[in-house]
């Protein structure tokens, strides 16, 4: 059998010198090695040096590699000696700093005496590089991008060394209305409501209900309701304790209703969390700091280096988002230019953390009010926060739809989308609290387009003004059927 699987081996290589990268070869190969009696592992660990060599991002040859790594043992630190080899020949070699990324974290792991990073799941795995080690390696990215601003490889490994943040899974809100009999949950990620483990309590006494996503679409979402009993908690004279127990996660959160309450919750703030500080989390400001200065020497440098520019953007919204908003908002106009052809996707992510910084400017000023107006918003994002707000206003903007996560705004009652381009309001979906909408100035052209405003009971007041839709004939007495609940309708 060793001569067999010998023979075949060498038959594998004829073949891969004909097509280094054959799927049916590596897969083969790797299904010979494992049943070969004697297996010449140091034999296979020279092939693919070999093939490295003659193409480095040969991806099939580093997943068997991979695989003959651990399979045979080698040592964590000869593999990451290996990746110094290559990335010193080449800083464009974008497999070695991943398969790097890779290495460190079980080389040079965090210690549990190191302080864990402000976003990050407290517990001994954090999958985190201790910090002498990251500093070395910030050394060897930096001489690399200064070597070739232009690569992306680097870059991509600087992004991994800064660090993502990585949240806690958790309960971050319970909101509890009386007037509608509905408790509401937000968690820190998506769940599957059907698979959730999710027990609610009152006042001591388990309840059996049926938890469920805000919109049909959802088969996970980071916000679920449930409606109580009828007569459960309605009565205002009586005060009631809540909790809910996510039981997978051995976590809970309890919320108090009181006498004379008609909703009450408990919450993370944002700014507890530090939910967006941002996806960049290393532990010491006075690393990021340093970081921002180097690359912004390079940027002297190199103005228009569309990498640098963005590694910048990341390193000041890690620090400060809100007091470095006008540098970001600057950098990402720059960004559009002189990378045109990602322009949209700079304009999506530029939303993004003018959204973030919405949020986090509305929980300074404790108020349930959201507004960002004229600010050439093009997308919606972390509606999951927006829980509690009762007024949004998202006029003037670039917005085409309001998408199906627009539902986790439970306790909306007012909705201002004046002068946008909204086509569709599929987000606007059995909102229990919705009385006012304006949305004047859009692109609702069908009665089918606001059939979602249909599902919400307590909507009075609906302006559509300069809408094709106000076009029709019988439209007035069309929407009076299709949105009987409202008697203040404006077009």
């Amino acid at each position: 059998m060793q001569k067999i699987y010998e023979a075949e081996l060498s038959f594998l290589e004829a073949c891969l010198k004909v097509n280094p990268k054959s799927y049916g070869s590596w897969h083969h190969r790797g299904w010979v090695s494992a049943r070969l009696p004697r297996p010449d592992w140091a034999r296979e660990l020279s092939l693919c040096d070999r093939c490295l060599s003659l193409d480095d991002r040969n991806f099939h040859c580093w997943d068997y590699r991979r695989m003959v790594v651990k399979v045979s043992g080698v040592p964590v630190d000869q593999e990451l000696e290996f990746s110094d080899r290559l990335i010193g020949s080449n800083f464009s070699n974008y497999s070695s700093w991943h398969y790097r990324s890779t290495l460190l974290p079980v080389l040079h792991p965090q210690t549990r005496q190191e302080p864990p990073h402000a976003s990050s799941p407290r517990g001994p795995q954090s999958h985190r590089v201790c910090e002498e080690q990251l500093l070395k390696e910030y050394e060897l990215v930096q001489n690399a991008f200064f070597t070739d601003p232009n690569d992306q490889s680097a870059w991509f490994y600087y992004r991994w060394l800064l660090g993502r943040a990585e949240r806690e899974e958790t309960i971050s809100c319970v909101y509890v209305s009386r007037e509608d009999e509905r408790v509401a949950v937000a968690f820190s990620r998506p769940i599957n409501a059907r698979c959730v483990g999710l027990l609610l309590v009152l006042d001591g006494q388990p309840l059996r209900v049926e938890w469920r996503s805000v919109h049909p679409r959802f088969r996970h979402s980071p916000v679920l309701i449930c409606d109580l009993p009828p007569g459960t908690i309605n009565d205002v004279t009586n005060e009631h304790n809540l909790t809910v127990h996510w039981t997978g996660n051995h976590t809970h959160r309890d919320c108090a209703l009181y006498t004379g309450r008609v909703e009450s919750w408990c919450r993370d703030t944002a700014t507890d969390q530090e939910l967006f500080r941002s996806e960049l989390s290393v532990e010491k400001t006075s690393v990021l700091q340093s970081e921002l200065q180097s690359v912004k020497q390079l940027q002297e440098l190199e103005p228009l280096n569309k990498w640098c520019l963005l590694t910048i953007i990341l390193l000041m919204r890690a620090l400060d988002p809100l007091g470095y908003e006008k540098e970001t908002l600057a950098h990402f106009q720059t960004l559009k230019e002189v990378d045109s052809m990602r322009s949209e996707y700079y304009s999506d992510l530029c939303c993004k953390f003018m959204i973030e910084n919405t949020i986090l400017k509305m929980e300074y000023a404790e108020v349930r009010v959201f507004s960002i107006t004229d600010r050439n918003l093009t997308s919606l994002c972390h509606l999951d926060q927006l829980l509690l707000v009762t007024h949004i206003n998202l006029s003037s903007n670039r917005l085409q739809r309001l998408p199906p996560q627009f539902a986790m705004l439970q306790c909306l009652e007012v909705l201002e989308a004046d002068n946008n381009f909204l086509e569709n309001l599929e987000g606007v979906y059995h909102l229990p609290r919705l009385q006012e909408v304006s949305l004047k100035n859009n692109k609702i052209s069908t009665l089918t387009d606001l059939q979602p405003l249909a599902s919400c009971p307590e909507l009075k007041r609906l302006d559509l003004r300069g809408n094709p839709v106000t076009q029709a004939a019988s439209v007035e007495s069309d929407l009076a059927e299709l949105l009987p609940s409202v008697t203040d309708l404006l077009l």
